[in-house]
């Protein structure tokens, strides 16, 4: 017996191999044919509600418009043969909706135009994947939060330009990704209102073809579907559309350093995190001993992925006059992209970061690796006010270079130079090269981060 076909894509958002790997089932619902479609229809329907409302149509034809237009009553390969043909969804669509509606279906699509429809149906879209990635991000809030609160003390080598500086908390490094996911919730809550918005405007934008009721209809189509109004028609003012998707990539890139400092540390030479251990995950086909991360190594391919997207729509907002000659068109591609790969590369970091295996011990063998040369900063400034600053200075840089030429550590260097065992017992001298003592106001740092997160949601 042979087999059932299985259904194959061609893209990794929809493949029943990656789709899991790159995006949510959510997200793909909301930016499905089918969803896409019924959006569509949404719009159609309130249109004519509309303008029942306001009296432009009969309200018997809106009412017949709104109980006849059903999904389930649409013949979809008709539509995408015709659409094939016209180029457009809308024309294909509304003749089998005004087909649907018999007599009332001369009022279906009264006075719209083709984009008028899709740039609806597009921000219903947009304003139901800005709340799934609100609520995605909140949940990683939360996620981060506890793990600042945990570790707010736990000491580890603070590193820039992947050498040891200073010595940091992981409750520090922590706090600072957790203030960026602050941020990006403030900034989905302000972006909607600018992005979630009707479009009802007719053939140039103009309203001609409703005239002085034009206003109203607009009005009343919005609160049928709970958008806002624009000031003016924005067909071709694509800024709203452009913003959400340069967000995502603000987004998916505060992933990506998540993703490289967690790849980083879970080296083998660094073995500082991990990710939660699964059975199998991360598994090399020929290197058993392999774990290798790889919910940041998906996080750090949408993050990619979607910059070029947000690149791609910037580009796609210069378009000419009252009707684009094809810049539209990029969208189509950007949009349900960047915000399936933006909700599973958060997926991914919900996974990690929740389950992240921290070695604390390990953090602090790599924090004594330099034998105390990462607190030099920390000796010279305890010396400086019994030496002199640039004295303090010379003095450590001195010991620093016995350890790096004939090794021990910098505390031994410093118990064996008289400048310094003339104001430091040995026991002064391990405080001063102890590295958990020159941790700054890393600490109280998460403190305050924690604070402000908490009224973010307030």
């Amino acid at each position: 017996m042979t087999a059932p076909a299985l259904p194959f894509s061609s893209t990794v958002v929809d493949s029943i191999l990656f789709r899991d790997a790159f995006g949510t089932q959510k997200m793909r619902d909301i930016f499905s044919d089918r969803a896409l479609i019924q959006r569509y229809i949404d719009a159609e329907v309130a249109l004519a509600k509309a303008q029942a409302r306001v009296g432009v149509i009969p309200a018997e034809a809106a009412e017949v418009i709104a109980r006849e237009s059903k999904i389930e009553r649409i013949d979809f390969d008709h539509m995408r043969h015709e659409t094939d043909i016209v180029g457009y969804p809308i024309l294909p669509l509304v003749h089998q909706l005004v087909e649907m509606c018999g007599e009332a279906g001369r009022y279906v699509h009264w006075g719209a135009t083709t984009q008028d429809i899709m740039d609806t149906a597009v921000a219903l879209q947009v304003r139901d994947a800005l709340d799934s990635v609100a609520g995605d991000i909140r949940a990683l809030r939360g996620i981060l939060r506890d793990l600042a609160k945990k570790h707010r003390d736990t000491p580890m080598a603070g590193r820039t330009h992947l050498q040891q500086a200073l010595p940091v908390t992981f409750g520090y490094k922590v706090a600072i990704w957790l203030a960026m996911f602050d941020r990006h919730q403030q900034r989905l809550a302000e972006l909607r209102p600018r992005v979630a918005l009707v479009e009802f405007a007719g053939a140039a934008g103009t309203l001609a073809s409703i005239g002085e009721p034009g206003f109203a209809v607009q009005k009343a189509m919005a609160e049928e579907l709970g958008l806002g109004v624009p000031a003016t028609t924005w067909h071709v003012a694509r800024d709203g559309f452009a913003e959400a998707v340069n967000l995502l990539a603000l987004v998916t890139g505060s992933l990506g350093k998540i993703a490289l400092d967690i790849m980083i540390m879970a080296s083998t030479e660094f073995a500082e995190v991990y990710e939660p251990f699964v059975k199998g995950r991360g598994a090399s086909s020929t290197m058993p001993q392999k774990r290798n991360p790889i919910s940041s190594e998906l996080m750090l391919a949408a993050s990619k992925a979607v910059r070029q997207h947000a690149g791609l729509m910037v580009d796609a907002m210069v378009q000419d006059f009252e009707r684009a000659t094809g810049p539209w068109h990029a969208e189509w591609i950007a949009i349900p992209e960047s915000f399936i790969l933006s909700s599973g590369a958060l997926h991914q970091a919900r996974f990690a970061l929740g389950g992240l295996i921290v070695d604390e011990a390990r953090m602090k063998h790599n924090l004594g690796i330099t034998k105390g040369l990462i607190v030099a900063e920390a000796v010279m400034m305890g010396m400086a006010p019994h030496i002199g600053r640039q004295q303090a200075h010379d003095v450590v840089y001195d010991a620093c270079r016995t350890v790096n030429e004939q090794g021990g550590t910098l505390a031994e260097a410093l118990a064996a130079l008289p400048a310094v065992t003339e104001h430091f017992d040995r026991a002064a001298i391990d405080r001063l090269t102890d590295p958990a003592n020159y941790l700054g106001l890393a600490p109280a740092m998460v403190d305050r981060a924690l604070a402000l997160s908490a009224k973010v949601d307030a």
